[in-house]
């Protein structure tokens, strides 16, 4: 027999492409009302894989009492043992010495948030001339990284004014009192429009502040302005046809990472001293991990989401990105807790995040989470180098694996497209044509999910969690495995204008990220070295639920142990390409 010839398998496998590709062409137009921009084969074997998948993983695991609700009681029933512990504050940041003031993006924006803190409080420098810098040297790189969709300097110097009469006073707000930062433009800013990377919905109008912002509002936080992102908080590069692309900080032709790409890009920059982001498939973690940044996806229900503009309510959240660990810590401090206005928020008081940083890490067993596929090689060298540092605090670095992986990664593809199709559309229908068609061809394959696989992800949730959590966190507290198996791409690489490389561009990039999504679990991206085109590489610390104060601290000793310098790795790439930033 010709061996060219298909087999009967093959000849199946095309017929039933072809007829869910035929009810798909059919379906989309009579059942959804939509116009569709994708090929049908495309869409057919995206919903073919993604129904194969989740069909299997939940095979064996349904019981009539298991409820969705039950994910929530998982998490806390799991709950690390740093979440309940009670740590010695912080000593403070001795006075530090001014530099040139003037200078666009000099010293004083690189330092960290408790070094400008200090300054701040000694009458070294204050809130206005920090937020003069920021906003200056935010206009000087907007040509070059285009990471904000607005600077809104009146409001922010306004604020920062008022914060200086505060501090002296005598009332002062905390470690974020006058620091400049600027958020993802997927958070409600009262009085204020909210594009979110997009021009389908219009200018949304703001009606209260996002939580978030309140809360870094009353620590004192300054904010100038919503940053770039991907449209709709739907894309891992960045890539933005109505506002522009979010370019990398450190090199300008590789992409910032998405969807939270101008917080990546105005952190990594040094615009600004920290950034909040929202993660549904990694979307904080990638533009970190990509930028030389610290990013943090916090436990689901760790973070109030009220207020910020959703891709999927069942697997979002909302967390900071910074220079450091304990930057991080300092914006998480602000902004985790119970909200009303969020009924999935969970109701567990949080720890003293930075006054953790000193000891959360002692004692961790650290193991690398095997079975995450290949990674190119440089990013497997980077990651064995950072686990031999691991081990000479920690002691051996076994490896743990879980068969898991694959199904918690199609479980949250399932859910995201699925919450998407249903949020977006009535939008699809009425201006499909205004969306890029790299996010009009995501979505697409959501109105096509069987609503039974959908569901099937909701009720085994729990127990693929706990399942997890017994194979991977029994014997370990930290597991650790890369951030992306790839280097970062460039822009053109990363093109998902053109039809139909959405798809494989989204799998390249995101394998390693969206399944802590679908388990809950907490998330920290650290970099851990740079590859052969001097970009940076990340490694991610997964731990058990609200093990932000532990992921935090090992992080911690790690960057100094690893003697990671951001800006000195990033004046090397930008002195090859000839940048004089």
């Amino acid at each position: 027999m010709d061996k060219n010839l298909p087999n009967s398998d093959e000849k199946n496998a095309a017929m039933e492409q072809d007829c869910v590709s035929t009810f798909i062409e059919f379906a989309t137009r009579r059942l959804h009302g939509v116009e569709s921009r994708t090929r049908a084969s495309q869409v057919a074997t995206e919903v073919l894989r993604l129904n194969d998948a989740v069909r299997q993983g939940a095979r064996g695991r349904m019981d009539f009492r298991q409820h969705p609700q039950d994910f929530a009681a998982v998490l806390v029933g799991n709950a690390d043992a740093t979440n309940a512990e009670t740590f010695n504050p912080p000593a403070q940041v001795a006075k530090m010495p001014v530099t040139d003031t003037t200078e666009v993006g000099g010293e004083l924006l690189e330092m960290s948030i408790p070094e400008i803190a200090a300054m701040m409080r000694a009458g070294q420098i204050t809130s206005e001339q920090l937020t003069r810098l920021s906003i200056a040297r935010a206009k000087a790189l907007q040509p070059i990284v285009n990471a904000f969709i607005a600077i809104d300097e009146d409001k922010a110097l306004n604020t920062a004014r008022a914060r200086d009469r505060e501090l002296a006073s005598g009332l002062d707000r905390g470690p974020l009192h006058g620091i400049a930062l600027a958020h993802k433009d997927c958070f409600e800013r009262a009085g204020a429009s909210m594009t979110v990377g997009s021009i389908v919905a219009g200018q949304l109008p703001g009606i209260r502040d996002a939580s978030i912002l309140r809360d870094l509002e009353a620590a004192g936080a300054i904010d100038i302005g919503p940053l770039n992102m991907n449209e709709m908080v739907a894309g891992p590069t960045g890539r933005n046809p109505h506002f522009g692309d979010c370019c990398n900080s450190w090199d300008s032709d590789r992409i910032a990472g998405g969807s939270s790409s101008g917080s990546g890009a105005a952190v990594g920059a040094g615009i600004v001293f920290g950034s909040i982001g929202s993660d549904t498939g990694g979307s904080i973690r990638l533009p970190a991990s990509m930028n030389g940044l610290f990013g943090m996806k916090p436990t689901y229900g760790r973070v109030s989401r009220a207020g910020c503009f959703p891709r999927a309510f069942s697997l979002d959240c909302a967390g900071p990105l910074a220079r450091s660990a304990e930057d991080c810590a300092i914006l998480l401090q602000a902004i985790a807790g119970r909200d009303d206005r969020d009924p999935s928020s969970l109701d567990l008081p949080a720890p003293d995040y930075v006054a953790a940083l000193q000891s959360a890490h002692v004692g961790s067993r650290i193991a690398v989470l095997g079975g995450m596929g290949a990674f190119h090689p440089e990013i497997a060298g980077a990651l064995a180098a950072f686990v031999e540092t691991l081990s000479q605090t920690y002691g051996p670095v076994p490896t743990v694996e879980s068969d898991l992986i694959d199904t918690c990664y199609a479980m949250a593809d399932v859910m995201s497209k699925v919450e998407a199709a249903t949020l977006h559309g009535e939008w699809m229908r009425e201006r499909g044509s205004q969306y890029s068609q790299g996010v009009f061809s995501r979505t697409e394959p959501g109105l096509h999910v069987p609503a039974v696989r959908y569901l099937e992800t909701l009720q085994v949730r729990a127990g693929i969690a706990q399942a997890f959590m017994d194979a991977c966190l029994t014997h370990a507290d930290v597991l650790v495995c890369p951030t992306m198996p790839i280097p970062v791409p460039t822009r053109e690489e990363a093109d998902v204008e053109r039809p139909g490389q959405v798809f494989g561009v989204v799998a390249a990039i995101t394998p390693l990220t969206r399944p802590f999504n679908y388990l809950g679990l907490p998330v920290l991206t650290l970099p851990i070295g740079v590859d052969s085109n001097g970009m940076p590489i990340g490694a991610q610390l997964v731990g058990r639920p609200f093990a932000e104060a532990r992921l935090l601290a090992v992080a911690q000793q790690a960057g100094k142990a690893i003697g990671w310098n951001r800006l000195a790795r990033m004046q090397q790439v930008l002195a090859r390409k000839g940048s004089h930033r």
